[in-house]
């Protein structure tokens, strides 16, 4: 294939954790210049993770001081099975990829979603990635359709927490939140894959967000991926940043707040997403750290 002729250099980095071994790994291609769709979508099968990135140059009338210094880029992002609009922990890990040559600092990021600005810090030697998420928006999810999804996951209606109501939210990517009414419900997911993976096609969604309530602020996620060719997502950036959306729209936290949220521990790959939500901007922030996975 002209993907492997090519040969192009896939770095390997981990988002939501500075363990390799934790939170969620992502292919990352720099330089993905002269590069098709279709020879991307190639890499990401062959690389197998959840997605993919691949980085080029800027578009034209992009931020000027960032592409002037070399931070600004056009990202794409690659499950195994096709291309997402917005992949967060990609972002993620990219940007402290990025961080590692550049410095910490400003990076902006234009996706398909929109333009996505990524803040990359270092704390206690550790780099830590927050993107600002695009507008975000909820809908109401038709009861037919929440029907299959239950059915698709075998989780009886009263097994659902009635203070977080089923909705989809969007943050760059749709997602369906369904919340669990016990942390045991959440950590039972053996689904029917064909049949989730249908609904989500026929509804634009790019993962569920599961999710269990532990306290005011602290939440566990699961999200299953099928329509990406895997089974669950361990750390997804974009599914978080919609939970933001839905959490703030729903009234279920205040206005300003920051939110943690556990995902991967049910897969033996732990990390921590924190979600920000700020007075006066609709956009959600979500952060983490992310390191390199060694080859």
């Amino acid at each position: 294939m002209n993907s492997i002729q090519k040969n192009p250099d896939v770095l390997r980095y981990t988002a939501f954790s500075d363990d390799p071994e934790g939170g969620n790994p992502a292919g990352i291609v720099l330089d993905a210049t002269g590069l098709s769709g279709e020879e991307m979508l190639a890499i990401a099968a062959e690389v197998g993770y959840s997605e993919s990135a691949f980085l080029t140059a800027p578009p034209e009338g992009a931020d000027s001081g960032a592409s002037e210094s070399g931070r600004a880029y056009t990202i794409r992002y690659f499950s195994p099975k096709a291309e997402v609009p917005f992949c967060g922990h990609a972002t993620v890990a990219t940007a402290v990829a990025l961080g590692e040559r550049v410095g910490p600092g400003d990076l902006v990021f234009t996706t398909q979603a929109g333009t996505v600005p990524v803040t990359v810090t270092r704390e206690g030697g550790v780099l830590r990635a927050t993107l600002t998420s695009v507008e975000p928006h909820i809908e109401e999810i038709a009861a037919d359709d929440l029907a299959e999804a239950l059915a698709a996951l075998d989780w009886p209606a009263d097994d659902l927490d009635p203070a977080l109501p089923p909705r989809i939210a969007f943050a760059g990517a749709r997602h369906l939140v369904i919340a669990a009414a016990s942390r045991e419900r959440l950590a039972r997911l053996a689904y029917d894959f064909a049949r989730l993976e249908a609904l989500m096609h026929r509804l634009d969604l790019t993962t569920l967000q599961l999710v269990w309530r532990a306290s005011a602020d602290v939440f566990h996620v699961r999200a299953p991926f099928p329509v990406g060719g895997v089974v669950e997502d361990p750390a997804t950036g974009a599914a978080a940043a919609a939970f933001g959306a839905y959490a703030r729209e729903l009234g279920l936290v205040p206005e300003a707040t920051v939110l943690t949220l556990h995902q991967g521990e049910d897969m033996g790959r732990p990390g921590v997403l924190t979600v920000e939500l700020r007075a006066g901007d609709r956009r959600i922030r979500v952060g983490g750290a992310g390191t390199r996975i060694p080859a």
